[in-house]
């Protein structure tokens, strides 16, 4: 009974997240095509002094978001699958924490805000170009080896997960949209204007995946 009750849970937070980030993904293209994200350490400070909320959303706040909720998605996913593919499940479960886990250590929104303040304090142009040396580090971070190692390790994840998929009683369709999804994810946005739209691409199978999955979702947790 305990199992079942669990599955039920795991059920109804993979629904609710996944719903979530059908909102959540057109809302982040929304904002980046209106306002596009600083491109110098000193238009990122002047972005947080203007609004530190922009300035967090800009360096990605909502994809912290997203991560969380993918890896409620993935856990969802290993207890629809495990009974058919339960050791390849367990890899991808593996690799797509420790991505997620990079990720997070990659992204410093708020560290960035903190040197904002800090800049903004500063008495000395000796002191504000200290500063700026910190924020340029700092934004060299985010889009360096972790965010790298996050991007491929999801893409081999959801390559997995829909390789699971398509061996498993659940309709090929799902699978198939997935690996493109995956594959389309196997180049960072970093590399490049080929990274910038396998990137945007690689949103448009994953929004139907999720789709997809919610009718999946809504009956595990019923159970």
């Amino acid at each position: 009974m305990d199992t079942h009750r669990d599955a039920g849970l795991m059920g109804k937070t993979a629904f609710f997240s996944s719903l979530a980030m059908l909102i959540l993904i057109p809302l982040q293209i929304v904002i980046f095509a209106i306002e596009q994200p600083p491109q110098t350490a000193e238009l990122w400070l002047a972005l947080f002094e203007k609004s530190w909320f922009l300035g967090l959303i800009e360096m990605d706040l909502l994809y912290i978001i997203d991560n969380s909720l993918v890896a409620l998605i993935y856990l969802a996913l290993y207890q629809l699958l495990k009974e058919q593919k339960r050791a390849l499940m367990q890899i991808a479960l593996l690799l797509g924490f420790l991505g997620i886990a990079a990720y997070y250590s990659s992204n410093p929104s708020f560290e960035l805000w903190e040197v904002q303040k800090q800049y903004a304090a500063a008495h000395t142009a000796e002191a504000q170009q200290g500063w700026l040396v910190i924020a340029d580090s700092l934004i060299l971070q985010w889009r360096g080896t972790a965010f790298n190692t996050y991007y491929i390790l999801n893409g081999i994840c959801l390559i997995m997960i829909s390789y699971a998929l398509l061996k498993s009683p659940y309709p090929r369709k799902i699978g198939i949209i997935g690996m493109i999804s995956g594959l389309l994810m196997s180049i960072p946005s970093t590399f490049g204007v080929i990274g910038v739209v396998f990137s945007l691409l690689s949103l448009i199978p994953w929004m139907v995946f999720l789709a997809l999955l919610l009718p999946h979702f809504r009956r595990m947790g019923a159970n």
